[in-house]
């Protein structure tokens, strides 16, 4: 059986972008709204292991295309993504998946966390999807560094509105392999989710000029021959495990920071 995904995985994605059930909203300002599971509360201080949360942005000034050019462009990545420590693609799988690493900084003093996942991508009619979740790869085991986190389905939904705007749809399901307190998962939903979501739309306001002067034409994602990755066999990889993985306890690094981060 492939790891690839298929056209079911896809389907069952962009169920749970438009979706209501089982969601409690935690941010809904200037067209953007942020949900996190409601499955998700644990007892005590800390939550629980899986992360789930989605963030729906009403974008009215940048199109779709230009918005799935953006979460693909990894060069551009650099210019934007506040949280990204580093980021390359692996290697291509097909057509429309290939495998890559992505590093990010966490609010101190949590530990940085670092993913390798495979990614791919469908447009269907108007709709454009794109997914990843974590993988093995024998040339890229955890390192020291960080906390090798685990994408269970990770992803965008985007579907336009008009010629030149979109609804924009961001859905993570993750594990952080850590034991976090409330404040961490407050601060995700809350604050840092909705800066990441300007953050991206500010970079589609951006990306056709500075696209212009950036290899225009250079779109692997739209144009398989482009690319310049080395062919993997996808039967190399296998899906990453939680629970074959070390947790991190840093609930005793934040304890202080509790009361006064916590909302």
């Amino acid at each position: 059986m492939s790891i690839l995904p298929d056209d079911t995985t896809f389907a069952e994605f962009k169920k749970q972008c438009l979706s209501t059930d089982n969601w409690v909203n935690k941010y809904d300002k200037y067209g953007m709204k942020v949900w996190v599971e409601s499955l998700a509360a644990d007892k005590g201080n800390n939550v629980a292991k899986v992360h789930k949360i989605k963030c729906s942005m009403t974008i009215g000034d940048v199109s779709a295309a230009t918005m799935y050019d953006v979460v693909h462009d990894g060069v551009y990545r650099k210019e934007w993504d506040p949280a990204m420590m580093e980021s390359y693609d692996i290697a291509r799988l097909s057509a429309n998946a290939d495998v890559g690493y992505y590093s990010w900084r966490c609010t101190k003093p949590i530990k940085n966390r670092d993913v390798v996942s495979l990614r791919s991508w469908q447009v269907k009619g108007d709709e454009y999807v794109v997914i990843n979740f974590s993988v093995k790869h024998p040339k890229y085991p955890p390192c020291n560094n960080f906390v090798r986190a685990i994408s269970i389905l990770t992803g965008y939904f985007i579907k336009p509105t008009g010629p030149n705007s979109c609804t924009f749809i961001y859905l993570s399901q993750a594990d952080p392999k850590g034991s976090l307190p409330k404040w961490v998962v407050n601060q995700a939903s809350q604050v840092f989710a909705p800066r990441v979501m300007k953050c991206i739309h500010k970079a589609g306001q951006n990306y056709p000029e500075w696209k212009r002067q950036n290899s225009p034409g250079q779109k692997p994602w739209l144009h398989p021959e482009q690319s310049t990755l080395p062919l993997m066999d996808p039967a190399e990889l296998s899906i990453q495990r939680a629970d074959s993985l070390e947790n991190m306890d840093e609930s005793h690094k934040v304890a202080l920071q509790d009361g006064e981060d916590s909302s």
